[in-house]
C-alpha cells in the first residue's frame, strides 16, 4: 500500500533528509521517501495499518518543519507568499543603518541590538529550541543560533546583528532560486491536461479526463491540449507534438490516424474515440516517471546525503574544540578563539551540496524530457555520462523497421506466391510479417499446425500440405535445397514439402541522420559502436559499412544477442543498449543502460529501458549523452565549488581572518549560487 504527500513549504534539503530518515524508522514502513526537488512525500507500508502509519508520519514532519503543510500530491499547490520576509529584511537593513549612524551607549546598544536581533531572527531561533527538545540538532538553525547569540555574549552587538540579517538576506534569495527551479520543473507537468470536452448525444459537455471512459468521444477545439490517448474519427489538422518528443515541427494529422495525450491542436477541430482511461494515457505515464525518477538516487546524491550526516557534528566538533584548547595550550585569552569557533559554526552547515546537487539531477531529467529523451533516474544519468559503448539493434532503431516487398523470385505466379506466403505467416507480429501481408492481394488461406521458430521461420499445412517459409536456416534444417542468393535484403525462401518454390525479397531504408549520430557519437569520446542483428551477414555487412560502425554481429538468435552483449561486458567499461523496447527486452535488461527507441505508444518500449527516445530519432541519442555530461559536469562544479569554498573559509576562519559575514557568504551565498548553477541543467538546445 501507498500513499503520496506534497509538503509545502519544505525549503530545507537537510530537513528533507531528516524527516526521511525518521519516517523509514516508523515500524511496517517499507519504504520512504521524501524528493526534496519536488516536496515530494511516498510512503509505502506491509503488514500495518496505512491511515496509523500516515498520522505518525504527519507528526514527524510537523516536529520538524512545523510550517510545513502537508496535502494530498493532488491538490494545488500554494504560491508562498514571502511578503513579510521582505518588509522584515528591508526594516531591519534600516534600522541597522540608523544604528551604525547613531552609535548608541550601553545599555541602550545592548538594548537597541538585542531587540533588532530578536526581530530578525526569531524564527530561527525558535526552530532551533523546537529542534533541541525534538532531539534534532546539528541544522543551520541551531547552527546559527549557537553562533550569533555566542557573538552577543562577546559583545560583538552589530555583528550578531549583521549575520543574522545576511543570513536571513541569503536564505531568500536561496527559497527563490529553489521555487524557482522547482517551478521550471512542475511546467513539465503543466502539459497534463486539466480538462475534456465529451460528445453525447450531439452535445459537448467539459468534464475532467479522470471521468472519460475507453469508448467515449471527445472533441479537442484548436489550441486545447488532447486529454487522452485514441483514433482521430473526424477532422484534420496539425499537432505540436514538442510536449512528448521535443520537436518544434508541427505533425499533420487526419482521420483513422491515432493521436496521443500531451499534443496540442493548432488548426482544425477534431473528434477522436478514447483508447485509454486518463492513468494509461501516454503524457500521464510520462509524467509519472518523471516525478517518480528521482527515487533512483544516482552514487553521487547518495554519498552527499552520507556526506552531510557526519560532516555538521564533526565541524561542531572542531569549533568546539578551536574555542577551548588552544587558548588553554598558549595561555591566551578566549575571546579571540571563541570568535573564531562561532565563526567555524557560521560555515558549517553542507545546504549548497544538499540542495544543489538533487536539483542539478532532476534539472537533468527535466531538461532532457522537454527535448524528447526520457530518463527514468538520476541513477541512469550517471551511467549514460559514463558509457563508453554504444551497442545497437538494427530493425526498427536503426533502420524504419517499415519493410516491403522489393522482389520476388518464383515459377508459380507471383499473386499466388505471396498468398502462400502471407497466409503461413498472417499469425505473426514481426514486421516482415507484416510487409508480406500488405503486399499480398489474395484472401488467406486457413492454415493448420502452424509453428513459428524465432531466428529461423514458420512452417504449417494448407489444405493437408506441408509448407515452410523462412530463412536458409530453416532450409538447411528441413534439408530443402536451395539457390545461391545475392540479392540485399532480407531474403524469405518458400518450400513446398521438400519442394523448393521460390524467394521474396524484403528491403527496409535507414533512419535518417544515422550516419551522422555515429559520427558525433565518435566526437564525443565513445569508444566503439556495435551492431547486433537477426539479419543475414551481407545486408548486416553493408548496413554496417554505410553508417561507420566499428564492429558489427549478424545472424544472431535472441539468446546470441545477451551472449554478445555479455562480452561486451567484461571489458569494464559502461554498455548501453539501443533496441525497440518489445523485441529486445533480454538485452535491454541485462545492459548497464537500456535505452528504446520509440516510446510513443509504446507501452513496452517505456516499461523495458532505463531511457525512452520519444520520437524514435537515433540522433537523439547524442542529445541524451550530452545532456546526462553536461548534468554530471554542473554536478561535479558544484561539490567542488563547495566543498572548496567551505575548506577555505573554514582555515580562514580558524587562523582569524574572515569574519562572520564572510562566513555567512561561505554558507548561504554558496548555496544561491550552487542552485542557479544547477538550473543550468534545465536548458537544453
Amino acid at each position: 500500500m501507498e500513499k503520496i504527500y506534497r509538503l509545502d513549504g519544505l525549503d530545507c534539503a537537510n530537513c528533507a533528509a531528516k524527516i526521511e530518515k525518521s519516517i523509514k524508522e516508523i515500524q511496517g514502513v517499507e519504504r520512504a521517501q521524501v524528493d526534496f526537488a519536488t516536496t515530494k512525500l511516498t510512503i509505502e507500508a506491509e503488514n500495518a495499518d496505512l491511515s496509523e502509519v500516515c498520522n505518525e508520519a504527519k507528526q514527524i514532519v510537523k516536529k520538524i518543519e512545523p510550517d510545513v503543510k502537508i496535502k494530498n500530491w493532488q491538490d494545488e499547490s500554494e504560491e508562498e507568499n514571502n511578503h513579510f520576509k521582505v518588509i522584515q529584511i528591508v526594516s531591519a537593513l534600516i534600522i541597522l543603518g540608523v544604528l551604525a549612524l547613531v552609535k548608541p551607549v550601553m545599555p541602550l546598544s545592548l538594548i537597541a541590538y538585542s531587540a533588532l536581533y530578536l526581530w530578525i531572527g526569531f524564527d530561527v531561533l525558535k526552530t532551533a529550541v523546537l529542534n533541541i527538545f525534538q532531539g534534532e540538532i546539528f541544522d543551520e538553525n541551531f547552527l546559527m543560533t549557537v553562533a550569533t547569540i555566542g557573538a552577543l555574549a562577546i559583545g560583538e552587538y552589530p555583528e550578531a546583528v549583521a549575520v543574522m540579517l545576511f543570513y536571513q538576506i541569503g536564505e531568500f534569495f536561496q527559497d527563490y532560486a529553489v521555487n524557482r527551479s522547482r517551478k521550471s520543473i512542475k511546467s513539465l507537468v503543466a502539459s497534463r491536461p486539466d480538462k475534456a470536452n465529451l460528445l453525447l448525444d450531439g452535445q459537448l459537455t467539459e468534464v475532467k479526463p479522470e471521468e472519460i471512459h475507453v469508448g467515449d468521444y471527445i472533441v479537442v477545439k484548436p489550441g486545447e491540449k488532447v486529454p487522452l490517448d485514441g483514433v482521430i474519427t473526424e477532422g484534420r489538422s496539425f499537432v505540436d507534438t514538442s510536449a512528448l518528443t521535443g520537436e518544434s515541427v508541427p505533425r499533420s494529422i487526419e482521420a483513422g490516424e491515432e493521436i496521443l495525450s500531451g499534443f496540442i491542436n493548432q488548426e482544425g477541430q477534431l473528434t477522436i474515440k478514447v483508447t485509454t482511461v486518463f492513468g494509461e494515457s501516454t503524457v500521464s505515464k510520462i509524467l509519472d516517471l518523471v516525478e517518480n525518477a528521482a527515487s533512483k538516487k544516482a552514487p553521487a546524491e547518495k554519498f552527499i546525503t552520507s556526506f552531510a550526516r557526519y560532516y555538521t557534528p564533526i565541524v561542531v566538533g572542531l569549533a568546539i574544540l578551536l574555542a577551548i584548547v588552544p587558548p588553554l595550550v598558549t595561555a591566551s585569552a578566549f575571546y579571540p578563539w571563541i570568535y573564531r569557533a562561532l565563526t567555524f559554526l557560521v560555515i558549517s552547515c553542507p545546504c549548497a551540496l544538499v540542495i544543489s546537487v538533487p536539483l542539478s539531477f532532476f534539472g537533468g531529467i527535466g531538461g532532457a524530457s522537454k527535448a524528447g529523451v526520457l530518463i527514468k533516474g538520476s541513477n541512469y544519468i550517471e551511467t549514460l555520462a559514463k558509457t563508453q559503448t554504444i551497442v545497437f539493434d538494427k530493425t526498427g532503431t536503426l533502420t524504419k523497421g517499415v519493410f516491403e516487398v522489393q522482389e520476388i523470385e518464383t515459377q508459380l505466379p507471383q499473386a499466388d506466391f505471396l498468398q502462400i506466403v502471407a497466409s503461413l505467416e498472417q499469425g505473426s507480429n514481426h514486421p516482415i510479417a507484416k510487409s508480406i501481408l500488405k503486399a499480398n492481394q489474395k484472401d488467406l488461406s486457413s492454415v493448420e499446425n502452424v509453428v513459428e521458430k524465432a531466428g529461423y521461420g514458420i512452417s504449417g499445412q494448407i489444405d493437408k500440405v506441408n509448407y515452410f517459409a523462412g530463412n536458409d536456416k530453416l532450409m538447411a534444417a528441413e534439408n530443402i535445397v536451395i539457390p545461391e542468393v545475392h540479392a540485399i535484403g532480407t531474403i524469405i525462401y518458400l518450400a513446398k514439402s521438400r519442394e523448393f518454390l521460390g524467394y521474396l525479397v524484403i528491403a527496409d531504408d535507414l533512419k535518417a541522420g544515422v550516419s551522422e549520430t555515429m559520427k558525433e557519437l565518435k566526437a564525443l569520446g565513445i569508444k566503439q559502436t556495435v551492431m547486433l542483428t537477426g539479419d543475414n551477414r551481407k545486408i548486416a555487412d553493408a548496413i554496417g559499412k554505410k553508417i561507420g560502425v566499428d564492429h558489427v554481429y549478424s545472424e544472431l538468435l535472441p539468446a546470441d544477442k545477451v551472449s554478445h552483449l555479455e562480452e561486451l561486458l567484461q571489458e569494464n567499461h559502461k554498455v548501453a543498449f539501443v533496441g525497440d523496447g518489445m523485441n529486445d527486452a533480454p538485452v535491454l535488461a541485462r545492459a548497464d543502460l537500456g535505452i528504446a527507441m520509440g516510446g510513443l505508444g509504446s507501452d513496452a518500449a517505456i516499461e523495458a529501458a532505463d531511457v525512452v527516445i520519444m520520437n524514435d530519432q537515433p540522433e537523439k541519442i547524442v542529445t541524451a549523452v550530452k545532456v546526462a555530461r553536461k548534468t554530471m559536469k554542473i554536478v561535479k562544479e558544484n561539490i567542488i565549488f563547495a566543498l572548496g569554498v567551505k575548506i577555505i573559509v573554514l582555515a580562514l576562519g580558524a587562523v582569524g581572518i574572515v569574519s562572520m559575514p564572510v562566513a555567512v557568504f561561505a554558507d548561504v551565498g554558496v548555496t544561491v549560487l550552487a542552485v542557479i548553477n544547477a538550473m543550468r541543467c534545465l536548458r537544453v538546445k
